[in-house]
């Protein structure tokens, strides 16, 4: 994988309008989220709690990953994407699939699970597909590439153990086997978060730290990368069959390593932001939360999971660690990495090309800095309240304020972004929510 600091050919990817379309979709999710979590905080509706994960993990995180993995995986592997068309079906299929999803579990009309799951399924299967032919014509892998091979196979064995659950509601599948529905689910949520989302998110950081930050790797770096690549996906393997199986040894194993080399990022990602060559930013800023939340939930929770590891309740973490991790890191990484993918793909397609024969701006200036500055905060307050809440068992009322800070920040970041589209795209916003499947031959870029 060629650095993305290096000259790159955007051509290899789909069309702007693509991208920018699944960050608005997934914007939309998380604010319909936002939105449902602030009016169950008090009275919860239906299983509104597996309603807000999923749209928070698959809506607003997955969709993102998508999109940016459509765009960035061509132009930073030097191939053609495999197939247009497709990414433009796959974000559909998986909004739809999504939605039917919340809905069930809103109306508690389970047996409609396993109808949006189909939808679901075939979504990130066809996204899945379209990347991984992609990343077939890239050789050799560097280690971005491996963890996002890696994550692609996670993302294939999360959403065939959904499906199964979805349909153990009307069908009881697991009645007579060793594993249990519990085990099921908990080796769903491992996968879907330590593996397919994590593994794209620690990837992903290994070009974008160096790229924000302008530092070299050092022979430090470096070390981290080669322990992180060897233990991560094996103990993710390991935690995950221990929770399916209800193995506990072999569950601490897998906590040991998942735990070790998550911290690891978040001192890698530290020591990155610690040798910056460039002046702070939005990005750096949204990092920087990133790297101090990836410490403290290896802090919180790895005595947790090592006194009792297969807990259902303790999926992501301990009480105070999950929001942490959900939030901290999870949420401020693709916050932070949305300030540079939105303004950059519109000044790629509208100012490129008219360097030196008119002013164009730069890409930090295409955002107002205001309203990035105010979401900063009213996100990483919200934060904080929620961590402090679940640590310290606090009063509704805490929760409910902490839910709004975050929900007021949501709105302000997508005003910014709605605000950098609207000013500067060539797209209106209706057109990027339904650009035209007609995106050129795919005849050129699979053969």
């Amino acid at each position: 994988m060629r650095a993305i600091t290096d000259d790159v050919d955007t051509d290899r990817g789909p069309p702007v309008a693509v991208p920018l379309q699944h960050v608005l979709l997934a914007v939309a999710l998380l604010l319909v989220g936002q939105l449902l979590a602030s009016a169950t905080v008090t009275e919860p509706v239906g299983l509104s709690e597996l309603a807000l994960r999923h749209l928070f993990l698959a809506g607003f995180v997955g969709v993102t990953i998508m999109g940016a993995m459509t765009q960035f995986v061509p132009v930073w592997s030097g191939v053609s994407l495999y197939s247009r068309r497709l990414s433009v079906l796959q974000v559909w299929l998986v909004v739809a699939g999504l939605l039917g999803f919340v809905a069930a579990f809103l109306t508690v009309e389970l047996a409609m699970l396993h109808v949006a799951g189909t939808l679901l399924v075939a979504g990130f299967w066809v996204f899945v597909y379209n990347v991984a032919r992609t990343l077939a014509r890239a050789r050799p892998f560097d280690v971005t590439e491996i963890h996002f091979v890696i994550a692609l196979g996670a993302f294939l064995v999360l959403t065939l153990l959904g499906y199964l659950l979805s349909l153990d509601y009307t069908m009881v599948l697991f009645g007579d086997l060793a594993i249990t529905r519990v085990g099921v689910a908990s080796a769903h949520a491992t996968i879907a978060v330590f593996g397919a989302v994590l593994l794209t998110v620690v990837g992903a950081l290994y070009q974008l730290a160096e790229m924000f930050t302008q530092a070299d790797d050092d022979r430090v770096d470096r070390a981290i990368k080669r322990v992180e690549l060897l233990a991560y996906p094996v103990g993710v393997g390991l935690l995950s069959v221990g929770r399916l199986l209800g193995e506990t040894v072999l569950a601490q194993v897998g906590v040991v390593l998942v735990v070790g080399s998550l911290a690891l990022v978040g001192v890698f990602l530290a020591r990155k932001l610690l040798r910056a060559q460039t002046e702070l930013s939005p990005v750096l800023l949204r990092y920087a939360v990133v790297a101090v939340a990836l410490l403290g939930w290896a802090a919180l929770t790895l005595p947790t999971w090592l006194a009792d590891p297969t807990d259902r309740l303790t999926v992501l973490g301990s009480a105070a660690s999950e929001p942490l991790l959900l939030l901290g890191v999870l949420g401020f990484v693709v916050f932070g990495t949305l300030y540079h993918i939105v303004p950059f793909l519109i000044w790629v397609r509208t100012y490129s090309d008219k360097i030196g024969y008119e002013p164009v701006p730069m890409v930090e200036e295409m955002y107002d800095p205001r309203l990035a500055r105010a979401d900063f905060v009213l996100l990483l307050a919200g934060t904080i309240g929620q961590v402090a809440v679940a640590a310290v068992d606090a009063p509704t009322i805490a929760l409910q304020a902490a839910t709004l800070l975050f929900g007021a920040g949501v709105a302000v970041l997508a005003v910014n972004l709605t605000l950098t589209v609207h000013r500067h795209s060539t797209h209106s916003l209706v057109s990027l929510l339904w650009p035209s499947l007609s995106l050129g031959s795919d005849a050129d870029v699979a053969e």
